[in-house]
């Protein structure tokens, strides 16, 4: 009967690992989901909190940046800010995930 023998031991190894491995990874992508990072701009005077999920969550506007009726301004800040706190949780997740998978790129994760 080929197939069966000494190597069919080790398929059943690595499935179980790969099976581990996908528990781990959906286990930290959980993880990385609950995280908050933020970033402010224009020296504080926004800051912007999104989650691991890439969602914004918390929006701070200063009160002089408000009355200043600078719009450009204010969309600028706004601007520098999301995509810098977004760009902490791209790295995060990046280094987390490669941290699981030894450096390995597993499409999907």
């Amino acid at each position: 009967m080929r197939g069966r023998g000494k190597g069919g031991g080790s398929m059943q190894a690595l499935m179980r690992q790969a099976n581990q491995m996908q528990l781990k990874m959906k286990k930290l992508q959980e993880e990385l989901s609950a995280k908050e990072y933020s970033a402010t701009s224009g020296g504080d005077a926004v800051k912007v909190t999104v989650n691991g999920d890439n969602k914004v969550v918390g929006l701070v506007i200063s009160e002089d940046v408000m009355s200043s009726g600078d719009t450009e301004m204010l969309q600028d800040l706004l601007l520098t800010a999301t995509n810098e706190a977004l760009e902490e949780a791209k790295k995060d997740n990046e280094e987390q995930m490669s941290q699981l998978t030894g450096g390995m790129n597993i499409p999907g994760f």
